[in-house]
């Protein structure tokens, strides 16, 4: 068995450091805050930007994954010395450095994407992700570290709450037969990374070296809308047809002036107006991960929701 050093404890982070422990590796949480243990994982207090603290935590780890994210607003801020730290441990310490990634990097694009689509974003969420993968691919090249990105489209899935775009502001809703809303074009086809898979994807490329030094989509089932996505959750829920309503460019502008997480998504709202889909083939061609079925994904979502103490909405 061996250490593994998880770097951050959202929805990812944390189904990561989860399915680690229940293999029987050691496993070492890093987070600002900490919390209490939990079986086979230590849950330090740190911030995660001292990098020579954090190569005292991955002394003889075998992978540090890099699975924290700054608050949205304070991405262009935050993240270069996050990521420095986590490739100055990487480099100190020989540790293989899996980083979590989405498809921010590629900016705008026609037809699914693919790990082979150069890094053409623009705006600044999208700029420093890929500005934060092609210096860690810079190294590995160098030899100074190994590295690996593996990118997920939007989350889903049980333990995704706030951040989900099928989450905190839809599930709660739906399971009262609400009306939900969506952002942008609810009936644009749209790639749903499962997160049970993304976690799955994280640990199976850190202990293949065929997958260092490059960036891997996460198996991901065939693209669905939000409107059918919706319509799958409300019919396990058993709630019958729930509608769904896209907000307007109009009505965002409004919320944006209230709400730093909408004025935030101006800049990838692109990814809700038109089809976002994700081609997942390379990875599927060389390994053994794949994706949920859908209908799996979804009854294990509304059973979690369920289980979860009474929210408004």
């Amino acid at each position: 068995m061996s250490l593994y050093v998880v770097v951050g404890f959202g929805p990812a982070g944390a189904a990561t450091a989860r399915l680690l422990a229940g293999a029987g590796h050691e496993v070492r949480v890093v987070t600002t805050s900490g919390r209490s243990p939990e079986p086979g994982i230590e849950h330090l207090a740190m911030d995660a930007t001292d990098h020579e603290r954090l190569t005292e935590v991955a002394r003889g780890a075998a992978a540090i994954y890099g699975c924290a994210a700054p608050p949205y607003p304070r991405w262009a801020r935050d993240w270069p010395p996050l990521a420095a730290s986590l490739r100055a441990a990487a480099e100190a310490t020989g540790a293989v450095l899996v980083m979590l990634g989405n498809l921010y990097g590629y900016g705008p694009v026609a037809g699914p994407m693919t790990e082979q689509l150069p890094l053409a974003a623009t705006g600044p969420k999208g700029r420093v992700r890929a500005v934060v993968w092609e210096q860690a691919r810079k190294r590995h090249e160098q030899g100074r570290i190994k590295a690996v990105e593996v990118r997920a489209s939007d989350f889903f899935g049980p333990g995704v709450t706030d951040g989900g775009h099928l989450a905190a502001r839809v599930m709660p809703r739906l399971l009262r037969g609400k009306p939900v809303s969506a952002l942008g074009d609810p009936d644009a086809p749209h790639s749903w990374s499962y997160l049970p898979d993304v976690a799955r994807a994280l640990v199976e490329v850190a202990g293949e070296e065929r997958a260092w030094g490059r960036a891997w989509h996460v198996p991901t089932a065939p693209a669905l809308s939000t409107r059918e996505m919706v319509d799958r959750l409300a019919a396990r829920a058993g709630v019958g047809p729930v509608a769904v309503r896209g907000l307007s460019p109009a009505v965002l502008g409004i919320a944006s002036l209230f709400s730093p997480l909408i004025r935030e998504l101006k800049e990838v709202r692109y990814q809700f107006d038109r089809p976002f889909v994700v081609d997942t083939s390379a990875y599927e061609a060389e390994f053994a991960v794949r994706a949920t079925p859908v209908d799996a994904q979804v009854e294990a979502t509304v059973d979690w929701w369920r289980e979860r103490p009474a929210t408004t909405g």
